[in-house]
């Protein structure tokens, strides 16, 4: 069996360096590489005319620059795009293009499925399979990327915050945020990168010593253990105040503010009492902390409801109240299948076709 080509899309500035030097080339020439992919965008080795003939031929036997295919595309009244990719293997991820005043965001997956097993979700409906690689996350970016070329513009801001837990795929996520940081690749800032974790303490505390200080949001979903744990399963294994530490590391390193992810699910985390609970739970850790409170989309296999719009905006009251600065996510993709994960079960429960 042919041994699989190296995606070239996998690699980093400094870990492509390291590849051409263990092959007897220099330095330079990661750089000339990164030049012809992200500058100039040339996929096929044979017009990286600088390049030498003898070593072109390397990179075509030995090298690839592939990318996932576009297996379907749902585009929203908004502007909002979710894409289903197929990467080589058959596996089907989703993608999101948000369009945002302030610029155009791309949601990432960073798995194929997701093992959180987090009760409201959409993206535990189908189980981890395997972690996404570097190069296929770079596609997802170039993916969407493609749809904006079409308008002269391109992704400037990216949420890891698709299907799965970045920091169950910590290696190949932090090597993804190194390409898109660095300015002779996608060149987009620190600030304009997130991660987001459902509570994996030992991720955050590694992440906390990444020098690109890129920002973090935790899915927080609830002010006590008591409601976390009955929604999320990681919050029995990581509980709150073992979370807080970690985070309380991670503002101490980083010198950023953490931003709380907040589903409000009727009945469940959406009272009054729940909207103090959590203003305590910042106030008490002295938190450098913002809370992005997100409408439920229900998922007809879960058997929770959306708070009714009257309770989200008591609950935002509340928190603007107790000095807890707090918004309300704006909503992408109602008329499609905006919740993370739904369009892909869809698709393998053969609901939704190829198109």
């Amino acid at each position: 069996m042919a041994e699989q080509k190296k995606n070239l899309f996998g690699y980093d500035i400094s870990s492509l360096e390291k590849e051409m030097l263990s092959r007897g080339e220099s330095r330079y020439r990661a750089a000339q590489l990164f030049g012809w992919i992200y500058g100039k965008k040339v996929y096929d080795f044979s017009k990286m005319t600088d390049v030498s003939k003898s070593f072109r031929a390397v990179l075509e036997k030995e090298y690839c620059l592939s990318l996932p295919s576009i297996f379907l595309e749902e585009d929203a009244k908004d502007g909002t795009v979710k894409l289903l990719l197929q990467m080589e293997d058959g596996a089907k991820v989703e993608a999101v293009l948000m369009r945002y005043n302030y610029g155009n965001v791309a949601c990432v997956s960073s798995q194929v499925g997701c093992n959180m097993g987090c009760a409201f979700c959409a993206s535990g409906l189908l189980k981890k399979t395997r972690n996404l690689e570097t190069y296929e996350m770079v596609g997802e970016v170039l993916a969407l990327n493609s749809i904006l070329a079409k308008e002269g513009e391109s992704i400037d801001h990216v949420v890891v915050m698709g299907t799965g837990e970045p920091f169950d795929n910590f290696d190949n996520v932090m090597r993804f945020l190194h390409i898109l940081n660095d300015p002779k690749a996608f060149n987009i800032g620190a600030r304009r990168l997130t991660v987001s974790t459902c509570g994996i303490v030992p991720g955050i505390r590694k992440y906390a010593e990444d020098p690109l200080q890129i920002n973090l949001a935790v899915s927080l979903h609830a002010p006590n253990d008591a409601i976390r744990t009955q929604i999320m399963p990681i919050a029995r294994a990581y509980p709150l105040d073992q979370l807080i530490d970690a985070l309380k590391y991670y503002e101490e390193k980083s010198g950023r503010r953490i931003t709380f992810e907040y589903i409000l699910i009727k009945g469940v985390n959406d009272s009054l009492a729940c909207a103090d609970e959590l203003a305590d739970l910042i106030h008490d850790n002295q938190l450098f902390a913002y809370v992005n409170l997100i409408p439920y989309n229900p998922v007809k296999e879960k058997p929770y409801a959306r708070s009714p719009r009257e309770q989200i905006t008591l609950f935002h009251d509340r928190l603007m109240k107790r000095g807890i600065n707090a918004t309300v996510r704006k909503e992408f993709g109602t008329d499609i299948d905006a919740a993370c994960g739904q369009l892909r079960a869809k698709v393998e429960r053969g609901e939704k076709q190829h198109g």
